[in-house]
């Protein structure tokens, strides 16, 4: 592990592998050992403390600037269990979310196929992440070299970062931002409770606003970003682990996918919360439209002379015979939270959400075309950012 040895602004970088490995523990006492800080992908979410003074936050397009900038700027970088796909690595534009190289890559998966396969690795390492991790820790000396001064870098950064957090998730403007929802139900939920993420916006806002501290406590659909998938995946958590809080939290749309699952929660005796931010229509998707060609489309539910439009949750909520609240103020809203926790009952939550304020941050990039009609900046723009992205 000689390249490990003589970096100075190494980073370790967990995907989903780490998780299924159940590789979490090694990982720690890796980053603890060498003071290395931690970056994880969306399905890498979870396998490592949140709250740890080491965590650096999550990477891709919709990651952290705290993640994003330290990972970006690392000499080395240790993936554990991680497939770089293109929504975690910036769709490999150079500088944003990864520069490799002339970072060093240290690559550890059990599957050969992913070695090298879209960044260079320097080291490969085929075998389980687990055993790998413990092995390389095994092999460092007892006492890690002095990063004071990287260390100092990242607790800036993250300082820097809650500031603009906070400006969203401790706001009380109503309706309500994506993130304020999610700040109040870390407040009023256990350290174990499972969050299941819908898509869209919301999987952003929940990979970069709600903290988790262990394994299998975040689960999100991954890159797919799959509507409909919340709610059944949820039921399922709640039957895995019966004693812990389970918390679905997804936008409207998605919820109309498959909310005819909600019932799984009163038959199959899971009492699953579901929080429904509705904004009234596909926000994530009329974001895109409005980018990349100035207009939307059937992406904003209204009625015929445009008055937003939505179904009555509540009326939907009794029919399947499950607790439910709307909320409609931000002076209820963890207390709401907090009864639908206690009750220990099936549970529809329905928070109203801005539609101008629904989604999160983007420090990221992700290559998503813009058409040729389109002849203003964003074209030069996009082809500027493209002309970084490296392939092998």
């Amino acid at each position: 592990m000689d390249v490990l040895r003589v970096a100075t602004r190494p980073v370790i970088v967990v995907g989903g592998g780490a998780i299924t490995s159940e590789a979490s523990d090694q990982v720690l006492a890796l980053a603890e050992r060498w003071q290395i800080p931690v970056v994880t992908t969306w399905n890498g979410k979870s396998a490592f403390p949140e709250d740890h003074e080491l965590f650096a936050g999550s990477v891709g397009q919709t990651g952290t600037m705290t993640g994003n900038a330290i990972a970006s700027s690392a000499d080395v970088v240790i993936s554990v269990g991680c497939r770089f796909t293109d929504w975690s690595a910036s769709s490999y534009a150079k500088g944003i979310s990864f520069s490799i190289p002339p970072a060093k890559l240290i690559h550890i998966d059990i599957d050969p196929h992913e070695i090298g396969k879209n960044y260079p690795a320097e080291v490969g390492i085929v075998a389980d992440a687990q055993r790998a991790v413990a092995a390389i820790v095994d092999s460092l000396p007892g006492k890690g070299v002095d990063r004071s001064e990287y260390l100092a870098e990242l607790a800036q950064l993250k300082q820097d970062w809650e500031e603009k957090l906070a400006g969203r998730r401790d706001s009380d403007r109503f309706p309500f931002t994506s993130q304020r929802p999610l700040g109040a139900l870390r407040n009023v939920l256990p350290r174990d409770a499972i969050i299941v993420a819908g898509s869209g916006n919301t999987q952003g806002a929940v990979k970069q606003t709600f903290p988790v501290y262990s394994p299998r406590t975040h689960l999100t659909s991954g890159g797919f970003s799959s509507m409909g998938w919340a709610i059944p995946a949820a039921v399922g958590a709640k039957l895995a682990r019966p004693d812990s809080p389970v918390v679905c939290v997804l936008g409207d749309g998605d919820f109309l996918m498959t909310s005819q699952e909600i019932a799984l929660s009163v038959t199959a005796g899971a009492p699953v919360i579901f929080v429904v931010q509705n904004n009234a229509g596909y926000m994530s998707i009329r974001g895109g439209q409005r980018k990349q060609t100035s207009r939307h489309i059937g992406t904003e539910f209204s009625h015929p002379d445009g008055s937003p439009y939505s179904p009555d949750f509540a009326a939907m909520g009794r029919s399947f015979g499950i607790e439910l609240w709307k909320v409609n103020d931000a002076a209820s809203l963890e207390p709401t939270l907090r009864k639908a926790v206690q009750s220990g009952a099936p549970a529809l939550i329905e928070v109203p959400t801005d539609r101008d304020a629904a989604g999160p941050w983007v420090p990221g990039w992700w290559d998503f075309p813009i058409p040729a009609y389109i002849t203003d900046e964003r074209q030069e723009e996009y082809h500027r950012t493209r002309a970084t992205e490296q392939h092998l």
